[in-house]
């Protein structure tokens, strides 16, 4: 891919210049140093700019070509406002065009609703196709905004938000993976990433809870009961929402990998099914969930965070091996997987067929006497394997911050210490028969000679 970067202002631009890897600005200037870091990036680095426009729908290609402008002004504005974009990017592939407004936020600023809509009119003024927004605020997904009032907009121009823990985490994974080809442009790449962790860049994770968390709490366990609509549930979800994201990527960076959000169908396709799905499990169930998708992993791993017992369970389901017959055999599969001595707080849950109610042991008792599953159950058979960890937190899950940082030492823990290592059970490849030897044996004459002499056990 070509990123030469035009020195002639497009038409639809007033004032703006290229965007520039050592920005001359005010040291009080973090967004616009940073932003203006970030494109030059992209317009420097083939891989980088695939991947993050990637989310936003656009293919780049080898003949593409991507320009990055700072400081700019708009041709046009109606409005007549003082607000500028802090940055534009230009798509060019053949006689394809694509554009979209960079608006980023650092630090502990947030998105403004109001400004992101003006935005968008001065996009459609301009005819630029999109809106992208940066920020420590975590989206589902990248189409999905993380300002509710953004999502429900009217506006025909699409708003696209990164979170700054992702554009770390492209940069980390595409140099983790060794997928950059150009060695300068790796070089570069590796700059960035460091320039991005550190403190000093203003990025930072999701790390503390709404004050709602812990009024939540306190309501249910005084025993109270979740409105359909409690203000308190609906922060906590939306905070819930932008934990998950947050969660994912730093597996993303911990397994060098991809690690995605698990999510139904009607929930991918709208945030708002996403929010009143968890809100009825919250009510019915006191729980908070989700199902994090780890390439290549045995199964998903599924978090619950349980506010009635104040626990956090992670865990993995595996189907049984089908080729083993009892109960026994199929639990001891399951624990010559586990090779770590100390299992404290391993729990190990079976279901079991004709609808029976599962069973739930610690993994120290079917270690010690794996026939014990088949207590009461002897005429069933088995049919999954839930594998979870339970860590009760006490006083600290119901703490803003403590609740995070449990959480997110508790999950990577179970999957390093457990869940990379299990193996999910394959059906072993058809054999050929031992009396069959070559295509001769199953000729029509073949079949026909066998059929006359099939006698049937009576």
């Amino acid at each position: 891919m070509g990123t030469q970067v035009s020195h002639k202002l497009p038409t639809f631009l007033s004032q703006g210049e290229a965007a520039r890897l050592f920005p001359v600005l005010s040291t009080t200037s973090k967004e616009g140093r940073t932003t203006a870091i970030l494109l030059a990036c992209m317009a420097r680095i083939d891989e980088l700019a695939r991947d993050l426009l990637a989310s936003a729908g656009q293919r780049v290609g080898t003949r593409s070509r991507i320009e990055c402008y700072t400081e700019i002004v708009p041709a046009r504005n109606s409005e007549d406002t003082r607000d500028r974009p802090d940055g534009l990017i230009v798509l060019r592939a053949g006689k394809r065009e694509w554009k979209a407004f960079v608006e980023a936020k650092i630090g502990s600023s947030e998105l403004d609703v109001d400004q992101i809509e003006r935005y968008r009119n001065l996009a459609r003024e301009n005819g630029i196709d999109c809106v992208i927004t940066i920020s420590n605020q975590f989206a589902t997904a990248p189409t999905e905004h993380p300002l509710e009032a953004v999502r429900k907009s009217r506006s025909r121009i699409p708003v696209i938000h990164w979170s700054w823990m992702h554009v770390l985490t492209t940069a980390d994974l595409l140099i983790s993976r060794q997928s950059v080809a150009n060695h300068d442009q790796l070089v570069l790449l590796n700059e960035f990433r460091r320039f991005l962790a550190h403190e000093s860049a203003g990025v930072r994770g999701f790390d503390r809870m709404p004050r709602e968390w812990t009024d939540l709490n306190r309501l249910i366990s005084a025993g109270g009961d979740v409105s359909a609509n409690s203000h308190e549930a609906a922060k906590v979800i939306e905070a819930w929402h932008q934990e998950t994201r947050d969660l994912s990527l730093a597996l993303s960076r911990l397994t060098e990998t991809r690690v995605t959000q698990r999510l139904p169908r009607s929930q991918q396709r709208s945030v708002a099914q996403r929010q009143k799905d968890d809100l009825a499990n919250l009510r019915d169930n006191r729980q908070l969930a989700v199902s994090l998708e780890i390439p290549d992993a045995a199964a998903p791993l599924d978090v619950v965070v349980d506010l009635a017992r104040r626990c956090i369970d992670v865990g993995m389901t595996l189907g049984v091996p089908e080729d083993r017959k009892s109960s026994k055999a199929r639990v001891n599969w399951l624990l010559r997987q586990i090779r770590q001595a100390n299992v404290t707080d391993l729990y190990l849950r079976v279901s079991w067929s004709r609808r029976t109610a599962s069973t739930q042991h610690s993994v120290s008792d079917p270690r010690d006497d794996p026939g014990i599953v088949d207590d009461g159950t002897e005429h069933l058979e088995a049919r999954s394997f839930h594998l979870f960890e339970s860590k009760r937190l006490g006083a600290r899950f119901t703490q803003q911050s403590n609740f995070i940082a449990d959480l997110e030492r508790v999950v990577p823990e179970f999957y390093g210490r457990y869940g990379a290592g299990l193996v999910a059970w394959q059906r072993p490849a058809p054999k050929i028969r031992a009396d069959k030897t070559g295509s001769a044996d199953v000729s029509p004459e073949s079949i026909s000679e066998e059929a006359d002499s099939f006698m049937p056990e009576t």
